[in-house]
């Protein structure tokens, strides 16, 4: 069985043969879990109350920038990483900050250009690993770390963001 929160509502999945005791039983289990990511939830809408989308020229202007700014970033961190990425593709994307294909292809989302620049070189650094490990073990956060130990900080800044930063895609 699973509990998910979306859009402020509690769903459980449970088997078709589970019994309503043993759901009512998880629900009172996690309980305090339920009532954290609700108030959490609750929050997140908060934050992005009011947030007004960005045009689709401001949007382009931010895709423009970033292919500017981006570049550059990649290319100073991969020659500290000993990396050889490839294509550099700028998207908005409403779920991801960057990615990294198992081509060495890295995409990067036009939001970062809203972002302080440490936390752009967060998720530069934070793709770039991905050349050297495809996942995220030891070993890759050991590679993060190395090159840029404030990583927790940046990641958590845009992690708390996330929702108002998001919401300017409408």
């Amino acid at each position: 069985m699973s509990i998910e929160i979306r859009d402020g509502q509690v769903i459980v999945r449970a088997p078709f043969y589970a019994r309503r005791e043993e759901v009512d039983r998880l629900l009172w289990d996690k309980r305090d879990w339920i009532a954290k990511h609700l108030a959490l939830n609750q929050r997140r809408k908060e934050a992005v109350a009011g947030i007004q989308p960005l045009t689709d020229e401001e949007l382009q202007r931010l895709g423009r920038q970033a292919a500017d700014y981006l570049p550059g970033r990649v290319r100073h961190y991969a020659a500290l990483l000993g990396v050889r990425p490839g294509r550099i593709t700028i998207r908005a994307q409403r779920t991801r900050w960057g990615s990294c294909s198992s081509k060495g292809n890295l995409n990067f989302n036009c939001l970062l250009m809203l972002t302080p620049p440490e936390v752009i070189d967060s998720v530069v650094v934070h793709e770039l690993c991905h050349l050297k490990e495809m996942n995220h073990s030891e070993a890759f956060y050991r590679e993060v770390y190395r090159i840029y130990p404030d990583y927790d900080k940046y990641h958590a800044w845009l992690k708390q963001h996330q929702p108002e930063l998001m919401a300017r895609l409408g």
